[in-house]
């Protein structure tokens, strides 16, 4: 359905006219319900892609709603975001933009600006790692990671200053994490963390009490779901088959 412009409402200046309240009248709905189709990407104007009700159209502007749309509540997703170190998780959402999305056609999912409102990060990470956050809108999948925080194993890799001993790594036996070391100089050592019930500061602590000190860290997986792919600052949509 698209309308030419030209006509005026009563009250439309140069300025033009909220897009929600154009596309009410071309489609003879409600607000609310020209807001939804909004929302869900089914309007262009002028055969650019419109995502704002709010924003404004002029009188000369072409408004399209594309066939079939349907006004509906936009549904809920989950977001996969890589943390640079150094940025506290409460700001990361900041992230969540339409520029930083990888491989946009990759998950058959096209950003909505309702995407990122209202999202919840559910796996925090101190402000000094990197590495793999959830944000979620779904109750389910936001259900999963608090209630089943038990039995989700995340995995962490840890470069430590120095070399680490046998002694110290048999001593990390007795901890909550499974630790291993994937390489190893004299410099620095790669250690590999797989702990579930995972929580800020913990695998600190743990190097803490073996003496170690943490050059960095990075979360690569959460329970199925792996970082990899995603860049410092890059965020993805978690994929229908994903489960954590």
């Amino acid at each position: 359905m698209s309308e030419q412009g030209g006509g005026r409402d009563i009250g439309e200046g140069e300025e033009g006219i909220r897009l929600a309240k154009r596309v009410a009248a071309l489609a003879g709905c409600s607000r609310r319900e020209a807001e939804l189709l909004i929302e869900n990407g089914a309007v262009r104007v002028d055969g650019q892609p419109a995502l704002l009700p709010q924003s404004r159209v002029r009188p000369a502007q072409q408004v399209a709603i594309e066939a079939g749309a349907r006004p509906e509540p936009v549904v809920p997703v989950t977001l996969l975001l890589h943390k640079p170190a150094g940025l506290p998780t409460e700001e990361a959402h900041r992230l969540l933009v339409a520029g930083n999305h990888h491989e946009p056609g990759r998950a058959g999912l096209r950003f909505l600006p309702a995407h990122t409102r209202g999202q919840q990060c559910m796996t925090p990470l101190e402000p000094g790692a990197s590495g793999l956050v959830a944000f979620t809108q779904e109750r389910g999948v936001e259900r999963r990671l608090r209630e089943d925080a038990a039995f989700i194993e995340h995995e962490v890799m840890v470069d430590v200053a120095g070399v680490v001993s046998p002694e110290q790594l048999t001593r990390f036996e007795r901890s909550p994490a499974r630790v291993s070391i994937g390489r190893q100089s004299p410099e620095q050592t790669g250690l590999r963390f797989a702990l579930k019930d995972a929580r800020p500061g913990q695998i600190a602590q743990l190097c803490d009490r073996m003496e170690l000190r943490i050059l960095a860290m990075r979360r690569i997986r959460i329970g199925r779901v792996p970082l990899a792919g995603l860049a410092p600052g890059q965020w993805r949509y978690l994929a229908p088959r994903e489960r954590f």
